[in-house]
């Protein structure tokens, strides 16, 4: 019998107007164990989701991307035993997703004795998740930027100041990617996607040069957070709260729930106020934690 663990960071996609291309690993873990017994296939969930994601049985994500992974690399168990322990929350906007289906590749593939690439890991999780903004850094930690050019995901990791760490309001609100997509228009103005590439510019150049004072405005968006804010109750007013509160940039994680605020001091402060004013103002209810940028990304676990 042979058994393979791999841990795997949440992430925060978009950080305002990235859409679709930047993510950041958060130290916040999801951890996924192989192993080749008994017969058919043994599932096991702890931590978040646990029902749901047990009940999914073959339709589970992690499941589903370790089983085709092990089809494909010519290894099929009689028995497949799969142990989630999950600390990222589903349907909020953290890369559950992601962590869930890139968790499920590479386990295989240590299962199957076969080391795969980081191309080659990205290019195997993407299909189940659809966009590399959330795997990418997932596998790599930090800041990346990536995209889809002529089928292949192209990634690079972009430096971030040492002193930078992340505030996630984290509401009792689900909000499914699917559904915050599809309040999104087809077409926008021009003027506003002139916007975001100035707005993308500035906050690349903020990470890049050390330079804090540009994070605020580098994180406005006009492309996707105006239209996902009538599905999240006091989204504004709680960005604006905790830019208030000392923030250096605060902005929709992801395609939300939850809210992110990049800080460099006072982060339980901040995540304070946040929460506390959405559920006293909207009767939200959430929880705030202040985590660290990640920096490695996935790694096999001994």
């Amino acid at each position: 019998m042979s058994r393979v663990r791999v841990r795997v960071p949440a992430s925060t996609a978009n950080l305002g107007p990235g859409f679709d291309t930047l993510g950041m690993a958060l130290s916040l873990y999801n951890e996924v164990e192989l192993s080749d017994e008994g017969e058919g296939l043994q599932l096991h969930v702890e931590g978040e989701g646990k029902v749901d994601l047990e009940r999914a049985g073959e339709r589970n994500l992690a499941v589903q991307a370790a089983r085709e992974t092990l089809r494909d690399l010519g290894f099929e168990p009689a028995g497949l035993r799969v142990r989630q322990i999950n600390r990222i929350p589903l349907g909020r906007g953290l890369g559950s997703s992601a962590a869930a289906c890139l968790a499920g590749v590479a386990a295989a593939a240590g299962l199957a004795g076969v080391q795969l690439s980081t191309d080659e890991l990205l290019a195997r999780a993407l299909p189940f998740e659809g966009h590399p903004d959330n795997v990418t850094p997932a596998l790599m930690g930090g800041l990346t930027t990536s995209a889809l050019v002529a089928g292949r995901v192209v990634a690079a990791n972009i430096p971030v100041p040492v002193y930078l760490t992340a505030v996630v309001v984290i509401p009792d609100l689900i909000l499914p990617t699917k559904r915050a997509r599809a309040v999104l228009p087809t077409q926008v103005p021009f003027a506003d996607a002139v916007f975001n590439l100035t707005r993308l510019a500035l906050l690349l150049t903020g990470f890049a040069a050390d330079r804090p004072d540009l994070l605020a405005p580098g994180t406005e968006d006009r492309l996707h957070q105006p239209y996902r804010a009538a599905l999240i109750p006091g989204m504004e007013a709680i960005l604006e709260e905790g830019r208030q509160a000392g923030a250096l940039a605060t902005c929709l994680s992801g395609a939300g729930s939850s809210l992110l605020a990049l800080v460099n001091a006072d982060g339980g402060k901040i995540g304070h106020r946040m929460s506390e004013r959405w559920r006293r103002e909207f009767g939200i209810e959430s929880r705030a934690h202040l985590l660290e940028i990640d920096r490695q990304g996935l790694v096999y676990m001994t």
